[in-house]
């Protein structure tokens, strides 16, 4: 079942795969501006000639028509080659993995800061269902989901960093440098976390089982943490993978604002300067990351509640 499954799995990928190469390519298409002209005046204070950009055109291939450029990028990208970059020369995939690691660990910080905010909160919540914790954590969660995290990310580099100076405002380096990214980008997370939690938890309470040990007269902390938690849990880690996934997607305009070395300022610096192989490649594995993520996730549901079947 297992094997049937995991085959399942990656044959749905192929489908997936061929629909974002084809929307991304397409939408290179429409973007304004030559890339030839960009690539040719890259570096150099004079503007090209126009012999100089149609020889860039011809060396790249951009004056052959869209479906042979695209038939061609897909049978490079089908044998594992995403192109070279047109601004730095390197290859897309050194570009993509030499700027990875920076953004897992803005991802990962962000995931953490949201997770120790939602799980207490949403937990308490839940409890006290009601009471004045409640309704702040509410309003919280709901102000979280409203506020854009590059107004967030501006407004604590103005506070923290410029204002009282206990921060650093941009780059990576030690722990102090995640501290403000990594809040910025998980406020949001945990704002969907913490009413997920809340809501499930809430549902698990109302069952028989639940009823029965507290008329049995457990108390209310083991009732929840040994009966009521971890099946509440469940569409909780659903949702987990899937916001990891935007917080990859989202650490493009957090990384932009606290000039971050990840894939955010590269993609940002790709779209500036036209370096469309790197956009593709980054699109595709973005794509990948998702699918890759949703895989795990539903390993690991099943490993929480076994009644949980592949494929189901």
């Amino acid at each position: 079942m297992m094997r049937q499954y995991v085959v399942r799995r990656l044959v749905s990928l192929l489908p997936v795969i061929f629909g974002v190469s084809l929307i991304t390519f397409g939408l290179m298409g429409l973007v304004p501006g030559d890339p030839a002209e960009i690539i040719a005046s890259h570096g150099k204070e004079i503007e090209p000639s126009q012999e100089q950009i149609e020889a860039v055109r011809e060396e790249l291939g951009l004056s052959e028509p869209v479906p042979l450029r695209y038939v061609r990028w897909l049978g490079r990208v089908v044998s594992g080659d995403l192109g070279d970059s047109l601004l730095s020369g390197h290859t897309v995939w050194y570009e993509l993995t030499a700027h990875l690691p920076a953004t897992l660990a803005l991802a990962a910080g962000g995931m953490a800061v949201g997770l120790l905010i939602a799980l207490p909160v949403g937990i308490l919540s839940a409890v006290w269902r009601g009471s004045v914790v409640d309704q702040v954590s509410r309003f919280l969660a709901l102000l979280g989901a409203s506020v854009p995290s590059f107004w967030l990310g501006t407004i604590l580099v103005l506070f923290f960093a410029v204002r009282l100076g206990w921060l650093p405002s941009m780059g990576r380096g030690g722990l102090r440098h995640f501290v403000l990214p990594c809040f910025a980008l998980g406020l949001r997370a945990s704002a969907v976390l913490m009413r997920l939690t809340r809501a499930n938890l809430l549902e698990v309470l109302g069952e028989d089982y639940v009823r029965t040990a507290r008329a049995k007269g457990l108390s209310e902390g083991m009732l929840v943490l040994r009966h009521a938690l971890k099946p509440s849990l469940l569409p909780v880690l659903t949702v987990l993978g899937l916001q990891f996934g935007h917080l990859l997607g989202g650490a493009i305009v957090i990384e932009k604002v606290f000039a971050w070395p990840g894939l955010g300022m590269l993609v940002v610096d790709s779209i500036l300067g036209r370096d469309f192989p790197v956009i593709q490649g980054f699109a595709l594995f973005i794509t990948l990351i998702f699918v890759a993520i949703n895989f795990v996730v539903d390993l690991l549901c099943r490993w929480v509640d076994p009644r949980v079947q592949y494929g189901t």
